[in-house]
This record gives C-alpha cells, structure tokens and sequence, in this order.
C-alpha cells in the first residue's frame, strides 16, 4: 500500500495570531486613512470659513477734542488721526485719547477742502481764491507725524472771485490738478512745486458738486440734474458726456480706481460707469443698490470698493461694489458730524459733539459673497454681466473678479469629452481581449496596454501641447472624419468576412482576425489623415482650422480630451477587462451549450454579469479626467472662458489652483478662494463617487441574484 500522506507542521495558535494581526493592521490602517480624509476635509472648511464670516465693529476709545470748529476734513492711520477745522487749524491726535499734537494754523478761514481719492492730500480753499495743499506724513522715523506742504508753504492764486465745490487729484508724481466753481464758470489749475498755476476756464454755470477722478483725468461736474464729463489730458479739456438725470442728486462719491461713480438722490443710490462704445467710452447708469439711501454722510473706503452711509440718527450702512445690498448695519448714537474709513479699512473714526470715536471695523473681505461664485457679476467697464475669473492685474486699483462657473464648465467639459473619447476604446478592447481574443495574445496585449497607464500625465501633456496640438490643427478635418471612418471600416470587415471563401475564413479564425484588423486601421488612419487635408487643402486654398467663422486655438478643448483619453484608457480598460474576465465562466458555456452565439451570450449573460464593474471603471475613470491637472494645463491654453466651444481653450479646478496657488498672498480673498474651489473638487468627487457606488451596488444584487437563480 503507498502512503501519499505529506506530513505538514501547522499551528493553529499561530495561524488565528497572525489573522487576528493582520485583521488590526489593516483596520487601523483603513480607519486612518478616513480620519486623515476628514481631516483634510475639516481643514478645507477652517481655511475657507473667513470668506462667510460677517462684518463686524467695536469700540476701542473716545475721548475730547477741545475744539469747538466744525472739521473740514478728518483723517487718519494706525495710530494717529488729523483734523483741520473751518478757520483752517490742522492737529494730530493719538487715538490712544492721549493728549494732542499742538494745533498749526494751515489756513484763514474759513476754508473749503477737498480730499484726494486715496486720502493722501487736502486741499483747503480759501475765502479768497487762493489754494493751500497739505498732507499728514507718518512717516518720521521717530513716529511723530508732521505736516507737509507739497507745492509750498505759500498759498496758490487760482481765482480774484469766490469759488467753491473744490476738487483735486494727483495726476503724477509731482503734478496736481484742481477744480472749483465759481458762479458760470469751472476753474481748472494745472499745479506744480515752485511754478505759476496754469488756469483754464469751462463754461458751467449753477455747478453744485464737483469730482475728479485719482489719475485726474476725468472732471465730473453735476448742476441741478445735469451731469457732465470733462476728459482732461496735457493739451486740452473737452466735454465727453452730458446725461439729463431724472431727478437731483444730493451728493456724489467715487469709489476706489475712480472708475464707479455713485450718485446719491431721492430714489436710493445708484452705480455708473464707462463702458466701450464705437464712439468710445461713456458713462453709463448700471443698477441701484438695494436699501441704500442718501444721508448726509456718505463717504468710502480710499483703497477698496466699500463705501457707507451714516444717518443723522447714528444708523450706519456698509456697501460693497459686487454686492446687491448692504453688507453691514450698525446704530452708532445720533448726531455724528463727520466720518472716515482708516487706509487699510480696518477702523471707523467718527465725530460727534466735540467728541472722536474710533471703532475697529472687521471687514476682511467686502467683495466675496456666494452669489458672487455662481451668478453673473456686472464688473467695472464690462458691456454686460459675465462670468469672469481674472485674480490679478498691473493696476493698483484693480477689481478682482472670482467666478468658479469658468473652472466648472471647463472642468466638466474635459471630462466628458476625455469619456467620450476613451470610452468606446477602452470598453471595446476589454471586451474584445476578454472574450474573443485567444489567451496567448491576450497575455502580451493585456500589460502592454496597462503598461500605458505608466505614461506620467505630465509626458502626456507636454507631447499634446507641443507635438499634438499643432498636428491637429493641420489636419483638422482628417482629425474630425476619422473616427467615422474607423466605425465604417470595422462594419465593413464584419460584413465582408461572413461573405469570404471558405479557405479564406479560415485564416480569420476566431481570436486570430486582430492581426488583420490592425494593420487595416492603421492604413484607413494614415489615409484619412493625410489625404483629406490635402484635397481640403485643394479645393478651399486654405485648411479647416482657419476657416472656422468663430476661430480656431491651437491648444483647446479637442487637443485636451484626446490626450486626456488617452490617459484614461489604460485605466477603464484593465479594470472593464478584469469585470468581464471574471463573470464564471460556467455561464457563457451554459449560454454556449443552449445555442447562443457568442455576440449573444456577451450581450445578454456577460456584459450585465460585469456591468457594476464596468460602470465602476467609468466613474473611477471620470474622477481621474476631474482631477487631472497637467494635461489640461500644458494642452488647454488655460483661459478661463465659459462660452468657448471644443476649438477654444477652457481651465479646470485642479489646474486652475495649481498655477494660481504659488502666487496667492496668505490669508487674502484670493487664497480662500482657491481652498474653496478645491473643497468644491473634493465634494464633487465625493457626490460622484457616492452615487456611482450606489448604483454599482445595485447592479451588482440586480445580476448577482439572476445569476444565483440561474
């Protein structure tokens, strides 16, 4: 009798020690990987917290100013505020409440003043024509501020008559420019240290408000409800607009950049700008601001779009340019004469019955609302409402512009056209390597393609922007035909091989018929594209791509979804394969064996077999195409456009919060911003994968009990 027993030493002590072990590794490990994704989810929400938090204002201190004279104008910085009266008495004093600078006589008064737009000079007019400016400077090194006379000490003739209404602004380094009205006239002087002003004359009588904007190019000048625009450059003054208003406006302001201007009246307060026309920039009226009303004090912030309105009963409003409302409200007590926003906007000073007050003001970030994300925004000097990201610009004054709909669409756009490029490819290769092709080649095509998958996407991006792309606009219209004519030539062969001799069939047995198949695709792709530009070429003169009545860019959507699907099929197709591969075999035999075919039995016991794995491998894709960032970033031309068609170039979420992320300042709207548009990301992806899990699941009981009752 042979013994066939193998003596094996086994432990069952060790055995259950080992899986419990392995058990506790690998849920520690899953258990982690959870609370770091919570983490990370937790932290995305801290950092973007601050853009939803609310404005703010409370009391730092109040104290006397032992002046009786009403102020012409008040100001001030971190520390310290100015203040110059009526009859011209300039002073600093600590907003600490400790005591004040002794006061300087500036002027005689009394005295009209004029602020720069970005707070920096006063200019005070006197009774009798003449023209002081002045301007608080902080920055001694020994902290002590001091008052500072840029075109002398001395005052300036500008008129022998009465004037009032004054205006001023900085047209450039050392270069001012003022206006004020007399009774028919508007006096402009052209300033400068230690030269004559040069004086011209506009005819304007009645003139009840005068307003020039910083760079000191345009004059706005309101009379009764007729407002005018003077253009002001080196050579001349010309008259640019004159608007017949509906009713009178009680006062004007001009926010920060001088490019809105407001205008406060009976009806509530309303917004203009310029917008382009054929016969040039006008001033056009945009749209009231909800709840706001004119009151006496009406003044703004001198380096952000914000301005306020103050009551004579202590009621204060906060208004923001990009916001259809105020966006604060606070009752501060009755009888507040005067007012103004510190530079940075952090802090209020108020004065009321010989009294200052001064508020810290917590409003970081005015222009950010939600609706600001999703909706149109009708920005400064836009024809219209739009769409637009555009975080930065030269200018100074620039208003930033945050709409994610462009990174939105553009990211949706790349996926679904990366899908549709990938989709029939990968599906078809898996079916056909698991189900037709023989084992031997299929275990030297299946890693090849995975192989693929190996590519960086980085590698992938830099051959479409700089090798594809050109290609393509080349040969557009082969580019567009071919998939055509592959789908065609695939039909043809099915129908023409049924039709073969015998002998013929034979050496396309199945399994076998790849080697055929190939080398035809590839000679009906070097046809398509190579012959079909050249007769376009022949009968147009000129190729596709400069025909296009809406443009043609090199890097755009079609170059990203074709190397982006190209990266996807790698992915899609190992994990569709390995679906299809593992539905038991026993089934398609069973199939088989009743007299199916096998284009039958796929369709009806294989493919709805591994139908949770291939939707799975679709959804898996799709959140790669989401979140793939160098491809659509070297391929695209990143232009955040929303109306672009699949020729024009677009920017993703991903890319648009890697290229932008290196340059946003720490703490800003812009930084926030960006961690929004990535927490936008991860919830997507997390409603996306969700869903596709729960459909999975049902596909998988769905099928899984028809197999069981099979």
């Amino acid at each position: 009798m042979i013994d066939n027993h193998i003596p094996v030493q086994f432990s069952d002590t060790r055995r259950r020690f080992i899986d419990r072990l392995t058990h506790r590794v690998v849920t520690a490990c899953g258990v982690g990987i959870l609370l770091v994704m919570m983490l990370l989810f937790f932290w995305l929400i801290w950092v973007v917290t601050p853009l939803f938090t609310a404005p703010s204002l409370q009391p730092v201190s109040h104290f006397a100013l032992w002046q009786p004279q009403p102020a012409v104008a008040i100001g001030l910085n971190s520390q310290w505020g100015w203040r110059i009266d009526q009859h011209g008495t300039a002073r600093f004093i600590p907003l600490s409440g400790e005591p004040a600078e002794p006061a300087l006589q500036v002027a005689s008064g009394p005295v009209q003043a004029a602020i720069t737009a970005d707070k920096s000079a006063v200019a005070l007019l006197q009774p009798d024509g003449s023209l002081k400016l002045i301007a608080a400077d902080f920055t001694a090194s020994n902290g002590e501020p001091r008052w500072k006379f840029p075109l002398g000490d001395r005052a300036l003739a500008i008129s022998t008559q009465p004037l009032r209404h004054p205006a001023v602004a900085r047209s450039a380094h050392d270069r001012w420019l003022f206006a004020a009205a007399s009774d028919n006239t508007i006096e402009l002087a052209r300033l400068q240290p230690n030269q004559t002003p040069v004086i011209q004359t506009l005819s304007q009588a009645g003139t009840d408000q005068l307003l020039m904007t910083p760079d000191g190019k345009l004059l706005f000048a309101l009379a009764d409800n007729l407002l005018r625009v003077w253009r002001i450059t080196a050579d001349n003054i010309t008259l640019r607009d004159t608007i017949t208003l509906q009713e009178k406006p009680q006062n004007m302001l001009l926010l920060s950049g001088g490019d809105s201007l407001l205008l406060a009246g009976p009806s509530g307060i309303a917004q203009w700008f310029d917008i382009a026309s054929p016969t040039g920039p006008h001033l056009n009226f945009i749209r009231n601001f909800k709840g706001a009303e004119a009151q006496p004090l009406f003044f703004s912030e001198a380096h952000r779009r914000v301005f306020a309105t103050l009551s004579p009963q202590g009621q204060l409003k906060l208004f923001a340019s990009k916001q259809d409302g105020a966006i604060f409200s606070h009752s501060l007590p009755a009888g507040i004469t005067a007012a103004e926003f510190s530079p940075q906007g952090d802090g209020l000073l108020v004065e009321r019955a010989g009294q200052w007050n001064y508020f810290r003001l917590h409003n970081p970030l005015p222009d950010f609302s939600w609706r600001s994300l999703w909706q149109k925004v009708w920005y400064e000097n836009y024809p219209q409402p739009a769409w637009v990201w555009q975080s930065t610009a030269a200018e100074d004054y620039y208003q930033a512009k945050f709409s994610l709909v462009p990174m939105v669409s553009g990211t949706l756009k790349a996926a679904a056209l990366a899908l549709l490029f990938a989709t029939p490819l990968a599906l078809a290769a898996a079916i056909y390597t698991a189900w037709f092709m023989s084992p031997a080649l299929r275990r030297w095509v299946k890693p090849g393609i995975e192989m693929m998958g190996a590519l960086p996407s980085v590698v992938v991006g830099l051959i479409a922007g700089l090798w594809l792309a050109p290609r393509i606009a080349d040969h557009l219209s082969g580019v567009l035909l071919l998939p055509f004519m592959l789908a065609a030539t695939l039909l043809l062969c099915g129908w023409g091989s049924r039709r073969l001799p015998p002998r013929w069939q034979r050496l396309c047995a199945e399994g076998r018929e790849v080697w055929i198949l190939v080398p035809l695709l590839l000679l009906v792709s070097l046809l398509t594209l190579w012959l079909l530009p050249l007769v376009d070429g022949w009968l147009f003169g000129r190729g596709l791509a400069e025909r296009l009545a809406h443009g043609y860019e090199q890097r755009n959507l079609l170059v990203a979804g074709v190397a982006m699907g190209f990266a996807l099929v790698p992915l899609i197709f190992t994990l569709a394969e390995d679906a299809i591969f593992s539905v038991p075999a026993s089934l398609g035999q069973g199939s088989l064996a009743l007299g199916a075919t096998p284009w039958q039995t796929l369709s009806r016991v294989v493919l709805p077999g591994a139908s949770a794995g291939i939707f799975a491998a679709l959804m898996i894709g799709f959140g790669r195409a989401v979140g793939e960032t160098m491809i659509v970033l070297m391929a695209t031309g990143n232009t955040p456009v929303t109306d672009g068609g699949v020729f024009h170039g677009l920017r993703t979420l991903s890319a648009n919060i890697a290229v932008e992320m290196p340059e946003a300042a720490a703490g800003s709207a812009h930084y926030r911003i960006l961690f929004l548009s990535a927490l936008v990301l991860l919830l997507f992806t997390l409603m996306v994968n969700t869903l596709a899990e729960v459909v999975r699941q049902r596909l998988r009981q769905r099928y899984g009990q028809h197999e069981g009752q099979g």
